[in-house]
């Protein structure tokens, strides 16, 4: 149903898609609402429409049903109906549709297999959940259950199917990724399309494919492909909420969230104020009826993400594997302390430093008001950000006289706040921050710009729509010289087409509506290029190099810079960086080729106090650690080393071999500090190596005494020398490492392989 004088499936006529000339105004015919999609056409099934807000009806009318089949027509077959899509479409928009998918998804398999098991530390996981039921249920890093990713496991459950079908091998894991990524495409465009106009919803949908960090996330095994996917559902639901007025939709959007938060936990949560809000104050129902569906839909956000964690709270601690990321093996504190509140604040127990908050700068980059414009992030997500806030302006200006059950404005709404809501939050979190979380403003972004590009398009003929959409080309543009320009060594020629092929485009909209009509899609076209240039530039970039480890950026070497605190570089993405006042060197990949993005250890060098040294690598890139050798342990030996933090290591066929021996007669094969040292063996050897101390290596699990059990009963066989931050601090239990290796040291023979040191655990020293 509809509130207000705007474009749904149903209520748009047969005619000219939105791309035609505007037409003046004139009143409605019927009590159906016009579109804000103007056409040249009408029949008595669809009235003519304006591309102008007239007054609405005050109360909702019932969308017409679709006309039954006469007696005996034939039903229109399934595959016509695909191809063709709704019969109110022009013919060509559901064909774009599928090319636009396709061509995604063609975009975002291209050379998957270069990253090979991309983030280590979740393909361990992903490996575990393939060969245990239990592993899988929990998420933990290994099929012996010793301890837990640092989430919860719901982005895992996909990646873990996949790889109980097809097998351990890089497609398994990242395909399912892709898919997200093209179903997020498809919900953004569904979403667009219902309020706007198919050309509005496939402009969304490019945009979002060729988002430089969208490209990187949906082809890479983190969380935020599944969370970018599920926030996409739940503003999609809030707005087909918003047009009816149904609970069914508003319950949905809770169970999207609820998933989301099993997916990256309180991340998920940033966008409830603003769609809690919108639906509060646009649904067309009575405001008693509104709450009691607000908080109908809080419990199914409370089922569906609460189900796991109850299981899990309830679940006798001595039988179920530790929670990483936590000091105490409980996932609500885990929830609100490290993936909390401590990404906010920067005290995150157990982690290996935040920021500072108020402009501040930290180990993890600058915060304030233009975050997201920093060196650190822009060339990631901000190409159409200006336009995207120029547009969302426009849109709720040219639906401020709607009445207050407008779906149009709700969407804007929606996407806006969802948009403004995120962003806000990443801009001034002093915590944890890393380039790739701004994945999850990409739909919300692309929703705003083909929703609001549109509208204006179809009021060029008023002066003010059409200065507005000449200035979000002019924004689009300038920004985009300005990214282009901060790698000069990338396509040093692209800068320029932008900028001028974008100011000529802002010419020709200021007079789109005075201009013949072939002449005013010629200036739209060249605008969309002109913006859509650098951002189609860096995702292809992204698509044509492999990447691996915890901290990975888009785009070409130098796109992303991390830091810049005393002393120097801060940490890069792309070439030259290190920790503050140190230099790092280039990662290359086998082929010769240097890849910027990924970093040995900390991204682009070393920490603090030494140099980082990449080495060349083969098709799954693992890097060497920082600060020491690049073979297997992951770099520096004893536990003050940080080898293995943020990548994996190289392991050697010695090594290999050596614990594939009598791998059937023990729990694990071997221990090692810090999750990525020990998911490097994990995955060279198919069998479960427990990470003492979680990711960082500074969780208290195990504990000395629970180790010295283990090994009393021969669960474990060898204990890897090195890795993870060990006895060099960020907070919490991290002596538990040092204690655990001191006392191995002490009491165990070492065992060589490769350049890797070993200590069997079944050899005292003294036997």
């Amino acid at each position: 149903m509809t509130t207000d004088y705007d474009r749904t499936s149903h209520e748009a006529g047969p005619g000219p898609s939105a791309w035609g000339p505007p037409t003046t105004s004139a009143p409605t015919t019927s009590t159906q609402t016009a579109s804000l999609s103007p056409t040249t056409s009408a029949s008595p099934a669809s009235p003519p429409t304006t591309d102008t807000l007239a007054p609405a009806p005050q109360q909702p009318v019932a969308p017409p049903l679709p006309p039954a089949p006469a007696a005996g027509e034939p039903k229109q077959p399934f595959g016509r109906g695909l191809w063709r899509g709704r019969p109110e479409d022009p013919r060509w928009a559901r064909p774009a549709l599928l090319g636009l998918l396709l061509a995604t998804g063609l975009l975002y398999l291209y050379d998957l297999s270069a990253s090979g098991y991309a983030n280590s530390f979740y393909s361990a996981a992903v490996q575990a959940g393939s060969k245990s039921w239990k592993a899988f249920f929990f998420g933990s890093l290994d099929a012996g259950n010793a301890i837990t990713v640092d989430k919860p496991p719901a982005s895992l459950w996909p990646m873990e199917l996949s790889v109980r079908i097809f097998g351990l091998n890089s497609w398994a894991i990242l395909v399912p990724e892709v898919l997200m990524g093209v179903a997020t495409v498809a919900v953004v465009y569904a979403a667009v399309r219902r309020r706007s106009t198919p050309a509005a919803g496939l402009i969304a949908g490019a945009v979002l494919a060729l988002t430089p960090v969208a490209a990187l996330m949906f082809r890479f095994n983190n969380p935020d492909a599944m969370l970018a996917l599920l926030m996409a559902l739940a503003c999609y639901y809030v707005v087909r909420a918003v047009e009816d007025g149904r609970t069914r939709r508003l319950l949905w959007a809770g169970v999207a969230i609820g998933f989301a938060f099993l997916a990256k936990t309180l991340q998920a949560f940033l966008i409830l104020p603003p769609l809690a809000i919108v639906y509060a104050v646009c649904a067309p129902v009575p405001l008693k009826k509104r709450f009691g569906q607000l908080a109908a839909a809080t419990l199914a956000l409370v089922v569906s993400g609460g189900w796991w964690v109850a299981v899990v709270e309830l679940w006798p601690a001595s039988s179920r594997p530790y929670i990483g990321g936590s000091q105490d093996n409980s996932f609500l504190e885990l929830t609100f302390g490290y993936n909390g509140l401590g990404r906010l604040s920067g005290d995150e127990t157990g982690s290996v430093g935040g920021g500072g908050g108020g402009g501040g700068t930290g180990m993890w980059g600058e915060t304030g008001w233009n975050r997201m414009f920093g060196s650190e992030v822009g060339g990631q997500i901000s190409w159409l950000l200006p336009a995207a806030l120029i547009l969302l302006a426009a849109g709720l200006v040219a639906t401020r006289k709607l009445p207050r059950t407008s779906a149009t404005r709700a969407a804007f709404l929606v996407w806006g706040g969802s948009l403004l809501t995120t962003m806000a939050v990443f801009s001034y979190m002093a915590g944890i921050f890393h380039q790739y979380y701004t994945v999850a403003l990409a739909p919300y972004l692309a929703a705003v710009v083909g929703m609001g590009s549109v509208l204006l398009w179809e009021r060029r003929s008023q002066t003010w729509a059409s200065l507005t959409l000449a200035a979000s080309v002019v924004a689009s543009a300038a920004w985009g010289y300005v990214l282009l320009d901060r790698t000069p060594d990338y396509l040093p020629w692209l800068k320029w087409p932008v900028l001028i092929g974008g100011l000529t485009a802002a010419l020709g909209l200021i007079f789109a509506g005075r201009i013949t009509r072939r002449l005013a899609l010629a200036a739209a076209g060249l605008g969309l290029v002109a913006a859509l240039a650098g951002p189609t530039a860096y995702t292809l970039s992204t698509v044509d190099s492999g990447h691996t480890g915890s901290i990975v950026t888009a785009g070409p070497a130098g796109a992303s810079t991390m830091g810049g605190g005393p002393g120097g570089g801060g940490m890069r993405g792309g070439p030259g960086g290190g920790m503050p006042g140190r230099q790092g060197q280039n990662q290359q990949n086998g082929d010769g080729s240097t890849q910027g993005q990924q970093g040995n250890g900390f991204p682009g060098g070393g920490m603090p106090g030494q140099q980082g040294q990449g080495q060349n690598q083969g098709p799954n890139q693992r890097g060497g650690m920082p600060g020491g050798q690049t073979g297997d342990g992951g770099g520096m030996g004893g536990a003050g080393g940080a080898g293995g933090l943020l990548n994996g290591a190289s392991v050697s066929s010695e090594a290999e071999k050596l614990l594939e021996t009598d791998a059937d007669e023990y729990t694990w094969v071997a221990a090692a500090i810090g999750a990525q040292n020990a998911a490097s063996y994990q995955l060279s050897t198919g069998e479960p190596v427990m990470a003492i101390g979680g990711f960082n290596g500074t969780d208290p699990s195990p504990t000395l005494a629970q180790f010295k059990e283990y090994v009393a009963e021969g669960r474990i066989h060898y204990f890897v020398a090195g890795g993870g931050m060990g006895g060099m601090g960020g907070g919490g239990n991290s002596g538990t490492s040092a204690q655990i290796t001191s006392w191995v040291e002490a009491n165990f023979k070492t065992v060589p392989a490769g350049s890797a040191t070993f200590y069997d655990l079944t050899q005292k020293t003294g036997d």
